[in-house]
């Protein structure tokens, strides 16, 4: 028998956004001049880098903690989690009173790892790779009971991150455009569920080495890659399958770019809009800034997903991301 995915409409993401309102940020919109000059168009950065936790991840982890009946919340949640959705769910479940368990990757960043402690869960080790993360995760929940909220592949997760973009369409009117990163699509298909029905064209930014997201619309099947090499650490994850089946209805495509043009957009960032962005933020980015993603005359609307950076590795990772570094892949056509 065919399995029935349960999805999110557009009412979900509608109704998501009033209840974590009292429990995340409105994140502000910010411009910069000299990059709408660079890519001929008008970008409007929504900062998820400055929202609770530091991440967009807020969001799914608060709708999906608070859409729990009181039943289910009592066992607590569970997760699988490189670091960003770990600690959103923490936090969402320390705000709730109930225990969360989430299963951190050895490859983790160690300071995403220590966030996820410092919000109250508990934390538990697995080895690197998907199927070592879903196996962990499976014995975490058989053992507590705890109500696994999966990191994108969740109705209620997915809802909560497109009011990113509910958010900034109402902070920006007339947008032509939205553009975001993929990684396992939660915030790409949450977004592009509330930003298509409101007319507007959507594409994802991917990095090279996890383009799963990529190569699923080359072949018209979700491909998911065991194995990912990016600096993007939070877009390792292979695309889940609620995630794909709202991509290949919302979503008209994915534009790859490489780590070092991944690098040298989070240095322009940095030192033209003067704000701090983690590498996988600094993906739809480039995206743009390398031409990949022509959007002369346009008005796009770019979520810059994270902030959550390990500050020790910035002067290697900066040097880098220099001018002379990479050159940009072709246009996206």
């Amino acid at each position: 028998m065919e399995k029935v995915l349960t999805l999110p409409s557009v009412s979900d993401v509608h109704a998501a956004a009033g209840r974590i309102a009292p429990w995340v940020r409105r994140t502000p919109v910010l411009t910069c001049s000299g990059l709408d000059e660079a890519v001929g168009g008008r970008l409007f950065f929504k900062c998820e880098n400055f929202q609770k936790t530091g991440a967009f991840k807020a969001r799914g982890a608060v709708n999906a903690v608070f859409s729990l009946e009181p039943e289910e919340a009592a066992r607590g949640v569970a997760t699988h989690s490189s670091g960003n959705h770990g600690a959103a769910l923490a936090m969402a479940a320390a705000r709730r009173g109930i225990p969360a368990w989430v299963v951190v990757p050895a490859d983790a960043p160690p300071f995403k790892r220590a966030n996820v402690a410092r919000y109250g869960a508990t934390v538990v080790d697995c080895a690197p790779g998907l199927s070592n993360r879903e196996a962990a995760l499976a014995e975490v929940a058989e053992g507590t009971g705890a109500t696994v909220i999966h990191p994108y592949d969740d109705a209620r997760v997915i809802a909560g991150q497109g009011t990113a973009a509910v958010e900034l369409m109402e902070q920006v009117p007339g947008l032509d455009l939205l553009l975001a990163p993929v990684g396992g699509g939660g915030l790409i298909s949450g977004c592009a569920l509330a930003a298509r029905a409101a007319g507007l064209r959507v594409v994802a930014a991917e990095p090279a080495g996890a383009d799963d997201a990529w190569q699923s619309f080359q072949t018209g099947g979700r491909v998911r890659l065991e194995t990912t090499s990016t600096i993007a650490d939070g877009l390792r994850a292979s695309l889940g399958e609620r995630n794909w089946a709202l991509m290949q209805d919302h979503v008209e495509g994915v534009c790859r770019v490489e780590d070092g043009e991944i690098i040298a957009a989070m240095r322009t960032v940095w030192e033209r809009m003067k704000i701090a962005i983690e590498p996988s933020a600094a993906v739809p980015v480039a995206a743009l800034l390398s031409g990949r993603l022509p959007v002369r005359g346009l008005s796009v609307g770019v979520i810059l997903s994270g902030g959550n950076l390990d500050l020790d590795g910035l002067p290697g990772l900066f040097a880098a991301g220099r001018p002379d570094g990479p050159q940009a892949p072709p246009p996206m056509t």
